[in-house]
């Protein structure tokens, strides 16, 4: 079983990210604090488990923490800022968001910028060694997957009820014929063989 806490304080946040190396859509990220005496067993990094099980810890979740909020930095705030400060800072938002002021943050990786006056913790594969922050990397993976599920609809070229915007050989292929759309990452190299020039006239629905 994961660790229940990492230091003496009664409110740890555990925080994750979702969607760091994707060619399109947003970066999200959750921010979760569990009970103390917190147990359940199934939590383990989001990457590990299936996606029934990550929606069934995803209500399992919501449902027993003290406080959680999840929040996205879009493609175009990626592209300004480049994507680790991005991630940083959907952390934070997150962070920001919690109806219950934690009193230590636990941050998967091992950088951090932040923007509180929280004190925190990097945890390299910390999504596999504490409860708080792999249920963060569980809603940050969900509500992410849930918005590219959506935006499948509008954009069912690219495969993204199935890549959720990783460069895949199907979604490099897609962009190879139908070129990108607004969701995509301008920043990222977008083609295995040149850059592609985003271009609103060329978007194709």
């Amino acid at each position: 079983m994961l660790a229940t806490h990492y230091s003496d304080k009664r409110y740890e946040a555990g925080c994750d990210e979702a969607g760091r190396g994707c060619l399109a859509g947003p970066v999200y990220a959750a921010a979760v604090i569990l009970p103390p005496d917190y147990c359940n067993t199934m939590l383990d990094d989001s990457k590990k488990l299936t996606e029934r099980q990550r929606n069934e810890l995803r209500k399992q979740i919501e449902a027993d923490a003290i406080a959680w909020a999840v929040a996205a930095v879009d493609n175009d705030e990626i592209d300004q800022m480049n994507i680790l400060r991005a991630s940083f800072h959907a952390m934070n938002k997150a962070v920001m968001q919690l109806t219950t002021q934690p009193e230590m943050l636990l941050i998967d990786g091992n950088r951090f910028v932040n923007e509180t006056a929280i004190p925190y913790a990097c945890i390299v594969k910390g999504d596999g060694k504490y409860q708080s922050i792999a249920a963060a990397s569980i809603l940050a993976k969900t509500y992410r997957d849930d918005f590219m599920n959506e935006q499948h609809r509008l954009h069912p070229q690219y495969g993204w009820d199935k890549n959720k915007g990783y460069p895949t050989t199907k979604h490099y292929a897609a962009i190879e014929e139908y070129g990108i759309t607004n969701l995509h990452r301008r920043s990222y190299k977008l083609s295995r063989q040149t850059e592609l020039v985003f271009d609103d006239s060329s978007e194709k629905q």
